[in-house]
């Protein structure tokens, strides 16, 4: 069964999300991707990776990915968000997280804690092989 990984970023976070989707870009290929609009657009574009892409956050893409989680197709959540920069769709953000609570999906809302979710994910692909 493959991964899902849905990858989301506020705006002064995308150049770090796709630092981070190409410092695990081998892993990455392996999983389905789904992300917010532009995100999704900078991550395949940068990596060649491919992207199921939302629409913009703000336009709802929070919202679809948090569906799909409802539903089990995500099984993990990589949310860069920005704690600095008020969002106008904090509450489509607020769902979304308290969704992946909900649901017992991992959640990284900071680099540190997604790069120890793909760690894991690397070490848990590499013993599938």
């Amino acid at each position: 069964m493959t991964t899902r990984v849905a990858l989301i970023a506020h705006d002064h976070k995308k150049d770090d999300i796709v630092k981070l989707a190409g410092e695990y870009v081998d892993v990455l290929a392996r999983c389905e991707l789904l992300a917010t609009g532009t995100t999704g657009g900078r991550i395949a574009d940068a990596h060649g990776l491919k992207v199921e892409r939302m629409l913009s956050g703000p336009h709802g893409g929070d919202l679809q990915i948090g569906a799909q989680l409802a539903e089990g197709r995500v099984d993990m959540v990589i949310f860069l968000r920005d704690p600095m920069t008020p969002q106008p769709h904090e509450p489509d953000i607020n769902a979304l997280v308290r969704a992946c609570d909900v649901h017992n999906v991992p959640c990284a809302t900071n680099i540190s804690t997604a790069r120890m979710i793909l760690d894991v994910l690397t070490l848990r692909l590499t013993q599938q092989v």
